[in-house]
């Protein structure tokens, strides 16, 4: 007689089944719906295939397409039925490795013929006939030998050669959907047809087979996969809604800055641009200014016997430029910590001294792989609104509490009212003792916590000396993007004998907080860009009013308005060219521009102007006085 297993379900119940049942069968014992509506099994935390057995006492939960981790397994099943449909369409292409990734999925192969864009809709087609088909998806263990021998003469080298990879007393893990087999550790679907229509094929690429220049170059195809077609729907949606919004495209439409191949990674502002990032800048001085923030500059150039010192030598030196002078190295700092420990060397400090707010805004350069290069996201150069404070350890929790109401009060500013804040401790590589890091952890985490901020884990995802909270910013298309940070930091101050002298006469170290608001100023104003679609706040945006005429009757009112505004402060162009007004209406929405003036014949008679928004159709008249007085409200930037 068979032995009996407690089956206990997420509700808290629990059920007896024969030893050696089933996912499947455990869900079809609970119901058919939820037996047509399986995917997988969760067996005491841990994600397998329907078909695993159960011979022991244990908590079980049924995966269905409504748990998000069942995301990440249909995209894994997506990858397959891709390299599937590749096998039958273009028989002589070797398969080798296609995980799932952050909204979908890759594969790699290797061909002789490169892939074409019409490839992938004849793959993507063949994709849904393998879902129409159904095959079961089944687990298979075999002995490593054999794989390797069955991979080798089925044309398969790649897999042979990972498989080859494995001990030789393991056994190997395949899958068999139909006469596709892979090698995989699973878990997966129970068939083929559970995977859905939700999927696309997006684009080709380039890959080293395994991530090594010197092997052979592989074509990737990359795919998304979402549980239901109005997910994968709202996806592509915002996928076009960020071309749509992409701060290059913009960029140049609106003359704000460019990049190019003789700077590469580094920008070239145009007026506008500058403009932009000048008003960025003066709104942040102000608002360090208001917090009791001292401003610095130091050098560029600085030698490497600084950055040994500091560490960033040795945790640091493949992502910095380097120059040689007099028989010295130098290198161009990629951040400005070290340089501030040296400003607060200068002199002897007192307790009385602290808390010292040093701010900067600091030009740093570090090496970033040409490929990893995006506009202004992703940059060799770049300013960042840096600061230090130098405290006490009993300061570091109103000091914290003190940068966090500011960094929410500046992002409410830009109109980023959605902010999540990660706790990001020690990473693999790091400075310091674990001793340290534990006080320093400690520190954050009282730290944070007297906020009253709700913040989630990001393991090892902290700076090198130190741990840190990151703030996250959601776009206007939902997309995250981490900008603030905050870092406490034992280290730095021990390794360049930063002191300061304590009430009790003796020498003491000073906590280093590392803060940033807005982070690279390049890349805010690009995350700026797209939020606002271009669109920027009319206290930002580089021309505020254009005038423009409607007739040449308006012409000479045109130029006084014009110089009212700019008398005003505000930032006016005019527009007397020989143009339709629709017509110049049309050319100055397209440039962003938030306001224009129409200025006619009863206009210049009346003393009025003609307002128009930017986005809108309406109009409003006003006389130029009360026109003057709104605009300078509205265009004054947040205090």
């Amino acid at each position: 007689m068979n032995s009996m297993v407690a089956i206990t379900l997420p509700d808290g119940s629990a059920r007896q089944f024969e030893a050696g049942v089933s996912g499947a069968q455990i869900a079809e014992a609970i119901g058919a719906g939820l037996a047509k509506a399986a995917l997988a099994v969760r067996v005491d935390g841990v994600m397998k295939d329907l078909a695993v057995t159960i011979s022991h006492d244990a908590r079980v939960e049924i995966i269905t397409r409504r748990d998000e981790d069942a995301l990440e397994l249909i995209r894994h099943d997506a990858a397959h039925a891709m390299a599937q449909a590749v096998k039958e369409l273009y028989s002589d292409t070797q398969v080798t490795i296609g995980p799932a990734i952050e909204n979908g999925f890759y594969y790699d192969f290797s061909r002789d013929e490169p892939f074409t864009p019409e490839d992938l809709e004849r793959i993507e087609e063949r994709m849904h006939v393998i879902v129409d088909r159904d095959d079961p998806i089944t687990r298979e263990v075999w002995d490593r030998d054999e794989a390797v021998a069955f991979f080798e003469q089925a044309g398969e080298h790649y897999k042979a050669e990972i498989i080859a990879g494995i001990p030789a007393d393991e056994q190997v893990s395949l899958y068999r959907q139909g006469d596709f087999v892979d090698l995989c550790r699973g878990p997966h679907l129970p068939s083929t047809g559970k995977l859905g229509k939700a999927f696309k094929l997006m684009k080709l690429a380039g890959a080293y087979w395994r991530g090594d220049s010197r092997n052979e170059m592989l074509q990737r195809i990359y795919g998304t996969a979402w549980a239901k077609k109005k997910q994968l729907d709202a996806y592509l949606h915002r996928l076009a809604e960020a071309e749509r919004r992409d701060h290059r495209r913009l960029g140049r439409a609106l003359d704000l800055f460019h990049i190019q191949e003789e700077a590469v990674g580094m920008v070239f502002w145009h007026p506008k641009g500058w403009t932009i990032y000048r008003l960025l800048t003066d709104y942040v001085r102000r608002k360090l200014s208001k917090a009791g923030y001292e401003e610095v500059n130091t050098p560029q150039l600085v030698d490497r016997s600084l950055w040994e010192a500091s560490g960033h030598w040795e945790k640091f030196r493949e992502h910095m430029f380097t120059a040689e002078s007099d028989e010295r190295i130098l290198a161009l700092k990629p951040m400005n910590c070290p340089c501030h420990v040296q400003i607060f060397r200068q002199g002897v400090k007192s307790y009385r001294d602290l808390p010292l707010r040093m701010a900067e805004f600091g030009t740093c350069h570090r090496y970033e792989p040409s490929g990893a290069l995006h506009g202004l996201m992703r940059v060799r150069g770049f300013t960042q609104d840096d600061a230090h404070i130098f405290c006490t350890e009993r300061q570091i929790t109103e000091e914290s509490k003190a940068f966090c109401a500011l960094a929410l009060e500046v992002y409410g500013d830009f109109g980023f009212t959605d902010v999540a804040v990660k706790f990001a401790d020690r990473p693999p590589v790091r400075a310091g003792e674990d001793e340290v890091w534990d006080r320093a952890e400690a520190a954050l985490t009282t730290a944070v916590e007297a906020t009253g901020l709700d913040y989630t884990a990001n393991p090892g995802e902290g700076a090198f000396y130190g741990p840190k909270l990151e703030f996250v910013l959601r776009d206007a298309i939902g997309r995250e993007w981490q900008c603030g940070t905050l870092q406490v930091d034992f280290v730095l101050p021990e390794r360049l004998d930063a002191a300061y002298v304590g009430e009790d006469g003796e020498r003491h170290r000073p906590v280093m907080l590392h803060r940033a608001v807005l982070g690279s100023i390049e890349r805010f104003i690009g995350i700026l860009i797209e939020n606002h679609s271009g669109h920027l706040p009319i206290w930002l945006a580089p021309v505020q009013v254009v005038v423009a005429t409607i007739t040449h009757d308006g012409d000479d009112f045109a130029r006084q308005v014009a110089r009212t505004v700019g008398a005003a402060g505000m930032r006016v162009a005019l527009d007397i060219s020989n143009e339709k007004i629709g017509f110049k209406v049309r050319l100055h929405s397209v440039a962003k521009i938030p306001l224009l003036f129409a200025i006619g014949k009863r206009e210049a008679a009346e003393g009025t102007v003609a307002i128009r928004r930017l986005g809108s159709k309406d109009q409003e008249i006003l006389a130029l006085d009360e026109a003057v007085a709104r605009l300078e409200k509205e265009a004054t930037p947040p205090a």
